[in-house]
């Protein structure tokens, strides 16, 4: 069985501010990758049960991208998304008020192509990208 990855930040910003800006595809390009050499070019969100997610990243010199996509298992609005990948693993995120901030952490399942750090840090450099996005606009 594939092993969880936990990954968290605590956004200076409302509820509702931080899950708008998770959900909605408008900002989701703004903020959808790990460094600043990508770029999330293209974004779809069906925010339902059995919903569909897309993403679109690449780098800007277009010497790589590929497609994350993934189907809704959960949608609780402002609280909790629950959704699995084509592969099979799961990404649980979840959104709780803490004092004048908003935490956000997400568990996911691990791929057994790249090693575990790896994974960690790069899902969460776009967590990181997304607090300062966030918290700057």
């Amino acid at each position: 069985m594939n092993s969880n990855i936990q990954i968290e930040a605590f956004i200076l910003s409302t509820l509702e501010k931080v899950w708008m800006y998770w959900t909605s595809t408008e900002h989701m390009t703004k903020w959808n990758f790990a460094s600043p050499e990508w770029h999330c070019p293209q974004a779809t969100n069906d925010l339902r049960k059995g919903g569909k997610y897309f993403a679109r990243m690449e780098a800007k010199d277009e010497s790589f991208g590929f497609d994350f996509e993934a189907i809704y298992n959960e949608v609780i609005p402002q609280k909790r998304l629950v959704y699995t990948m084509p592969d099979g693993r799961k990404v649980t995120t979840v959104f709780e008020v803490h004092g004048k901030g908003t935490k956000v952490t997400t568990n996911f399942d691990a791929e057994k192509q790249n090693p575990k750090d790896m994974q960690r840090d790069g899902w969460q450099s776009i967590l990181n990208n997304f607090k300062t996005y966030t918290e700057l606009n």
